[in-house]
């Protein structure tokens, strides 16, 4: 099949070109938003095209992954016409919750997809019928060597986004072991958070370089109150991590008993903390943990699997 998808997400578009597919993907002179072509940062198989918006009229297509409410528009405009069409949703609603209906419940003949069954039920789609295909994630591998008592952090413009992603919450954390957090835009974040720059630190890595340095941390940290299930969490598991997270929308379902540490309790998270610190054995037990749960039920495989399933369907 000939799938059309815009480069997004670069981290669940990265699993998902691994499948057996042509990934037809918008490039604009500018790599905008909407014409962002192949990544740059992320490894993409060849089955993974470019094709400029004025050439899209003569290409063929079977499917559509809309993953944005004005992506539709561009198709009707680029294409001229309406293949059969999935609209991914990556994210949990925001706004009148959980009364939040949302965008492809107006879409004739759209399925919706989410990515957890925490977003599907909070999200409004009317009569448009959905279903749950969960992440999938290339297995980087049992990295975790926990060598540095330090906790990680992996969250993009924590500043920006404040209390949802619980960069508030990063203070009691810091008390508890020192941090170092990994995304974009973190450059400056112990000086505005007011902790001292030792136990703080931000770094924004390429991906190749991440889950490395990730993984020589003891243990980590989700402190994320609402958003979708974090694959950044996701990978930390898959690399043998402890993980100390809030109790919030799919976090539960994702890190099972023995797996980390799970709760809404501050005090319960940090306490945690320290123990992971303190006990190098013990941070690699439920890292192991961690890791065999990732691996059964967030596997690539299991992931593709799914998606192909569905691509079949819609197609036909």
């Amino acid at each position: 099949m000939r799938i059309l998808l815009w480069h997004v997400h670069g981290s669940w578009t990265t699993a998902f070109v691994q499948g057996p597919h042509t990934y037809v993907v918008p490039v604009t002179p500018d790599r905008g938003p909407d014409g962002l072509g192949r990544a740059r940062t992320w490894d993409w198989p060849d089955s993974v095209v470019e094709v400029p918006p004025e050439r899209l009229r003569d290409e063929h297509i079977d499917a559509v992954v809309l993953q944005r409410p004005h992506e539709l528009a561009l198709v009707d405009r680029w294409l001229g016409r309406r293949p059969p069409l999935v609209y991914l949703e990556h994210n949990a609603p925001h706004g009148d919750v959980p009364d939040t209906r949302h965008p492809a419940a107006d879409i004739p003949g759209a399925t919706l997809v989410h990515v957890t069954h925490f977003n599907r039920l909070m999200w409004d789609a009317g009569a448009t019928p959905s279903t749950v295909i969960e992440h999938g994630i290339i297995d980087p591998g049992p990295l975790w060597t926990g060598e540095l008592e330090r906790a990680a952090v992996a969250v993009n413009e924590p500043l920006r986004r404040g209390r949802t992603t619980g960069t508030d919450l990063l203070p009691a954390f810091a008390e508890a072991a020192p941090l170092d957090v990994f995304g974009m835009n973190t450059e400056g974040l112990a000086d505005r958070l007011g902790i001292p720059a030792e136990r703080c630190r931000s770094h924004e890595l390429v991906q190749a370089e991440l889950h490395t340095a990730m993984a020589r941390r003891r243990v980590y940290v989700h402190p994320v109150r609402w958003t979708s299930l974090g694959l950044s969490l996701l990978e930390a598991m898959h690399l043998g991590m402890p993980v100390v997270a809030l109790a919030t929308t799919e976090v539960t379902e994702a890190v099972p008993a023995g797996a980390g540490v799970v709760s809404n309790r501050i005090e319960e998270l940090t306490d945690a903390v320290r123990d992971f610190l303190a006990d190098p054995l013990h941070a690699r037990m439920v890292g192991e943990g961690a890791r065999a749960a990732a691996l059964a039920r967030y596997g690539l495989s299991r992931f593709l699997d799914d998606w192909e399933r569905l691509l079949k369907e819609v197609a036909r």
